[in-house]
């Protein structure tokens, strides 16, 4: 079962006159990126990559894993943005194929995370997997000194250089050096991939192979979607049809898209996602402000907003077919809940029924919304959706004629802050 774009609660909000109106648009969109005449074509080399994943490679990552493990009681991944968020939504999606606990490092600069992470590892066989590009990100770079230091602390230059790998450039680059110079072992992230489309490159495949995810099922999955979203037909394509409902809705002043999913084992995937769309799109003073929400908990504390609030938001649903643990609601003899009447029924059920019902009164609260659902929690799934979104994000870059593929405002902090710290 492929995944399944359902736009009905859009219905008063968008007709089909509206998504016929920006056919040409889309057909033009779709010719810029298949054909690589868009802008930042140099950077769409994930289109591609699931096809170009060799399985032999995949099954080196595994041989490798089974190594790691033997020697590991942990493993310590090493990155901020693209080089953490993609790891960090798959590896709490498929909770239980982690065989490997990750912890992660260098996402932030707090010394009291970083300390009680270093504290929590003193006892424990660490592995290290650092993940950047060029680096000299600072929050990475940083963190992986400190981690560096710690380690050494622990192992032989000898052992060090079957404890830390390095995914990074393959020729230049500060990470790069450092690996040549230490002799650790490498994996290449390819020049044409940026880092929020990275998560089927080796920096996202190493740290989560190493973890036991089943990385042989997310590329299969995105191998799927490859083939799947390569139509340039709108009708039979969903990524293009949900870009263009965000478009559309952009377009007549819905500026905030909130991501909502009844899952919370789907939080992380909300957050890449809203890199993914937020570094994507905003730019030139232009794009949609990506926010996510995990219900039914915040159905208690954002929910009158969401129902009742300013009217320049849309959502859309994040769903799963098929849950992988079924819980039958018992019957309670004396009943004083008053809820035997859902007795017997399965919770996934009840929580259904909360995702439609919130659907309905939310596009009654006029909020339009739509849903995306998967088949179920699995790594195959998972790799669909993560090729689905990227394919999304990039017709919708060029729908609101920006560059889906840089990101010029990140570097104005950074170049801020080395101001700070007296950088020359």
């Amino acid at each position: 079962m492929p995944i399944t774009f359902n736009k009905d609660n859009l219905k008063g909000f968008l007709d089909d006159s509206d998504f016929e109106g920006i056919r040409i648009p889309l057909i033009k969109a779709h010719e810029a990126l298949t054909h690589k005449k868009g802008l930042g074509a140099e950077f769409t080399g994930w289109m591609d990559l699931p096809g170009r994943i060799e399985n032999h490679f995949l099954s080196d990552l595994k041989k490798l894993a089974q190594s790691v493990e033997k020697s590991s009681d942990a493993l310590i991944s090493i990155g901020v943005g693209g080089s953490y968020l993609g790891i960090r939504a798959a590896e709490e999606f498929l909770k239980h194929d982690v065989k490997l606990p990750i912890y992660y490092a260098g996402h932030n600069l707090s010394p009291d995370y970083h300390a009680h992470l270093l504290s929590n590892l003193k006892k424990k066989r660490v592995s290290a997997v650092v993940v950047s590009k060029s680096g000299t990100t600072t929050e990475s770079a940083l963190v992986f000194r400190i981690v560096k230091k710690f380690m050494e602390a622990k192992y032989s230059a000898k052992e060090l250089k079957k404890r830390i790998i390095c995914v990074t450039d393959e020729r230049k680059g500060a990470l790069r050096k450092i690996a040549d110079k230490e002799g650790y072992q490498t994996y290449v992230i390819p020049d044409d991939v940026g880092g929020r489309f990275s998560v089927l490159t080796p920096a996202g495949l190493v740290p989560l192979a190493l973890a036991g995810i089943d990385v042989k099922g997310l590329v299969e999955g995105a191998r799927s979607a490859q083939k799947e979203f390569s139509n340039g037909d709108f009708a039979a394509n969903a990524a293009y049809q949900y870009a263009a409902a965000r478009y559309l809705l952009y377009a007549k002043g819905k500026v905030i898209e909130v991501l909502s999913s009844f899952y919370p084992h789907m939080f992380y995937i909300a957050e890449w996602w809203k890199q993914l769309f937020g570094e994507s799109e905003g730019k030139d003073k232009k794009g949609i402000f990506p926010a996510s929400l995990t219900l039914t908990a915040d159905l208690h504390s954002m929910g009158q907003l969401m129902q009742d609030g300013t009217r320049n938001v849309f959502e859309t649903f994040l769903m799963v077919e098929k849950s992988r643990a079924k819980l039958v609601i018992p019957k309670d003899k004396d009943d004083l809940d008053d809820f035997n009447f859902v007795a017997g029924k399965d919770l996934d059920f009840v929580n259904k029924q909360a995702y439609a019902a919130t659907a309905f009164a939310h596009k009654e609260g006029r909020v339009p919304n739509m849903s995306i659902t998967i088949p179920r929690s699995d790594a195959k799934s998972l790799g669909a959706l993560f090729y689905f979104f990227e394919k999304s994000v990039a017709i919708s870059g060029y729908l609101l004629g920006v560059n889906p593929f840089n990101q010029p405002g990140v570097e104005a902090y950074k170049k801020k802050m080395f101001e700070l710290l007296g950088k020359k």
